[in-house]
């Protein structure tokens, strides 16, 4: 493996990526064609039949109209032609396409190129990073050597029957804590209610969810940003295998640098014994400084007693949690996970690019960075690698996948099923399609090691983890495995967060960040425009990572409350 720094080399990056692109300041293009390879162009806005496009020294007349991040074929294409997009497979032709027509899932069906063993060395020219080398961002440092973004403590059940009681611990907590978050629809739900008693009716549809009134209690522990309660449907009742995954995975959340400790509720029959969580625990290197409480119910007897015990065990153990204080740290302990969801026809062009950017300058400063969702990388498999180090690195990554599809195949779900309707409604027309796009998340740099679910990140680089395409299983597994950020890019908008990782949600395009500005964090549609390059934006976003890192910046997943937590069940119910 070879690191070269070079002073042009953001220029190099922008050309590697897009080659077919320019650099910003130039007139704003209707189109774009993202490799000298591709067969077809990207609309970067409305068409309209009889558009005339010059590319290349070739004029192209779109024959229908063709909608914004959709695309139409630079040549006539006759069935069974492959089609490329990225300078790789992405579909082929299931009808006879006309130079300058539409293509769709009405005549292009899902395809990718076959994969192998790694055909070359993972050389690789690293971003320009002088400009961050002295920067630091304000972190809890914990004894094992890992630096948290964030300071929580966890409550957390090994089954399913202990979710009750983890709603219990939290109606305690939160709000004598401080912790607790303003509804405004409290205050909408006492007004129509009030409306109701006095039989004016109509007035019902009038009230808005205001709540002028709340009030959080003031806050006992300044150094712990939350207690996070999480609850889930697993533990018991599926295969051995899922409950030892789901104990591996809460093992990695207490291990998570963002984590001060954890309370556990066990009820003590399950299949996720308590003993189990231990020895995942066991081989982890935990900070000593760590409390972690584990109560099983069917030993502490009434749940009165549980609860008491849960309750009284946890408020000293945040007293000694409060005791750790930020402090800067170098922009080598950041673990940055990348993720897409809600993905439209700009992510791969406009976010997800700028992500991989991003990945680059924290790969190039010593930090580590994983990229996720293996259903989505399919197509892109022989670049992956071959950018991986050794031939152990890429052999695991192509069995891990050859696996993953088989399991799919198995029960009637092919990777070619993974575009959603969302997807395809917006230019996502095959998986290949959107994987080529969602692989530029990773950006160009060398792949480190390869992870299955529930592994722990070791190596600096960029790390490969098998996850499902499912935005809050992947998020889920992407923290559980170390990520103490993590960049989320979208072009439909979605809601997701992490309970312990803070969650960065990134627009591919302006008109959804104008749209749902309560939960997108950064524009990347200057790209579009022409108005900011790949390298720029991803600047930009190692600004704003380093200034969430700090806590100078709560993303708007972390101020919604948005903890989403779904542990992958791989097996079936018994």
């Amino acid at each position: 493996m070879t690191y070269l720094l070079n002073s042009t080399t953001v220029h190099n990056y922008f050309m590697q990526t897009f080659p077919n692109c320019r650099k910003n300041h130039s007139p704003v293009k209707k189109t774009i064609r993202i490799h000298p390879k591709d067969n077809v162009q990207v609309a970067l806005q409305d068409l309209q039949a009889g558009t005339v496009i010059h590319e290349e020294g070739q004029t192209i007349a779109v024959i229908q109209d063709v909608p914004a991040k959709h695309k139409f074929a630079l040549e006539d294409l006759k069935p069974g032609d492959k089609v490329f997009m990225y300078g790789v497979v992405v579909g082929t032709a299931k009808s006879a396409i006309k130079k300058g027509g539409i293509i769709g899932t009405h005549n292009v069906g899902h395809a990718t190129e076959d994969f192998g063993q790694k055909t070359k060395a993972a050389n690789w020219i690293a971003p320009e990073v002088s400009r961050f080398l002295n920067k630091t961002f304000m972190g809890y440092h914990r004894s094992d050597g890992q630096v948290g973004t964030a300071n929580y403590w966890l409550v957390v059940p090994l089954v399913f029957c202990e979710n009750r009681n983890v709603d219990v611990i939290r109606d305690a907590f939160e709000k004598e804590l401080g912790y607790d978050k303003p509804n405004p629809f409290r205050t909408m739900v006492r007004q129509m209610s009030e409306a109701l008693r006095k039989g004016k009716v109509e007035e019902i549809g009038t009230f808005a969810g205001d709540d002028d009134t709340f009030q959080a209690s003031e806050r006992i522990f300044s150094n712990i940003d939350g207690i996070k309660f999480l609850t889930h449907d697993g533990g018991c009742g599926g295969t051995r295998q899922d409950s030892e995954a789901l104990c591996q995975l809460i093992a990695g959340y207490i291990h998570h640098p963002n984590v001060a400790g954890a309370t556990v509720l066990s009820l003590g029959c399950q299949h996720a014994q308590a003993s189990i969580l231990r020895e995942k625990l066991a081989k982890l290197p935990l900070a000593k400084e760590k409390e972690i409480i584990i109560l099983e119910q069917q030993k502490e007897g009434t749940e009165r007693q549980l609860l008491t015990e849960a309750i009284k065990k946890t408020f000293l153990a945040l007293v000694k949690a409060n005791e750790n204080k930020r402090q800067p740290a170098t922009l080598d302990k950041l673990t940055v996970g990348l993720e897409c969801g809600g993905s439209d026809g700009f992510s791969g062009i406009s976010a997800n690019p700028a992500v991989g950017h991003a990945s680059d300058l924290v790969v190039a400063l010593g930090g580590k960075t994983i990229l996720s969702e293996f259903p989505e990388l399919c197509g892109v498999e022989q670049e992956l690698i071959d950018r991986c180090v050794s031939d152990t690195v890429s052999e695991r990554f192509s069995h891990l996948m050859k696996v993953y599809a088989a399991a799919a195949e198995a029960v009637g779900s092919g990777f070619d099923m993974n575009p959603s309707p969302g997807n395809i409604k917006d230019g996502l027309i095959t998986d290949a399609m959107k994987s080529a796009g969602a692989a530029k998340k990773g950006g160009t740099s060398p792949v480190a090691d390869v992870l299955d679910y529930g592994e722990y990140i070791q190596k600096p680089g960029l790390n490969l983890l098998c996850t499902p395409g499912n935005d809050v299983e992947s998020t889920t597994a992407m923290a559980g495995s170390g990520a103490n950020i993590i960049l989320f890019t979208t072009g439909l908008g979605t809601p997701t967060g992490n309970p312990v990782a803070p969650v960065i949600k990134i627009s591919s395009n302006s008109v959804l960040a104008k749209r749902m500005p309560d939960i997108i964090d950064l524009d990347t549609g200057p790209i579009i425009r022409g108005e900011k390059d790949i390298a720029q934006m991803g600047e930009e976003i190692l600004e704003l990572i380093i200034a969430v890192a700090s806590g100078e910046v709560v993303t708007k997943a972390t101020a919604l409350g948005q903890d989403d937590f779904i542990p992958w069940k791989r097996g079936v119910s018994l």
